[in-house]
């Protein structure tokens, strides 16, 4: 289920849409968002999560 993720990155985090240019540059700040959404799962889960 791919879903949650997105909505999740989309109404929390706030990327409505992305703020660079290039595919390069929008493929750096998706990674970014991914990985605040992973790190905000791991704080909110703790460690026994991963």
């Amino acid at each position: 289920m791919g879903e949650p993720p997105f909505a999740h990155i989309r109404s929390i985090i706030g990327l409505d849409r992305f703020t660079l240019r290039s595919k390069k540059k929008v493929n750096i700040q998706w990674n970014l968002f991914c990985i605040i959404h992973n790190l905000k799962k791991v704080h909110a889960y703790g460690t026994g999560f991963v």
